[in-house]
């Protein structure tokens, strides 16, 4: 039997681990953009996007999960990857309805500053809705 590589891969948060599995590839968007890890992979370190990590696991070529990573950092060294994001979600706990009215108030903010001129409410309101839209695109992929 062959013995075959594999990645380690945590996502970290605040809150605690969030995803502990074995992948054969792990798809994550830095600020530099795309970055596909295999086993062996140079160790790096880089800063994270608001954007989807994609992670297919060891156990089936179509067992793939996602998760919703609202910045942070990636770190690869010796197979093992991992996340240490701000926030993080899977796929299948992301409540839509929450980030549906998260992704409104967003909206909303967001009209409000450019009527009051105000750049730093708008660049914060355009963060929470990057985030919002992100963890509904994520959530789709059930």
């Amino acid at each position: 039997m062959e013995n075959k590589e594999v990645l380690n891969v945590n996502v970290v948060t605040p809150n605690g681990l969030i995803y502990d599995h074995h992948a054969t590839i792990v798809v994550a968007k830095t600020v530099s953009g795309e970055l596909g890890i295999l086993p062996k992979h140079a160790p790096i370190i880089a800063p994270l996007s608001i954007d989807e990590v994609r992670i297919r696991r060891t156990d089936a070529d179509t067992h793939v999960d996602w998760i919703a990573v609202n910045g942070g950092i990636l770190e690869v060294r010796d197979n093992q990857v991992t996340i240490i994001a701000d926030s993080a979600e899977r796929e299948r706990d992301i409540d839509v309805s929450r980030a549906e009215r998260a992704r409104q108030r967003a909206e909303q903010r967001i009209q409000e500053a450019k009527a009051q001129q105000d750049s730093d409410q708008l660049s914060r309101a355009e963060v929470a809705l990057h985030r919002a839209m992100n963890r509904i695109k994520v959530s789709k992929h059930t």
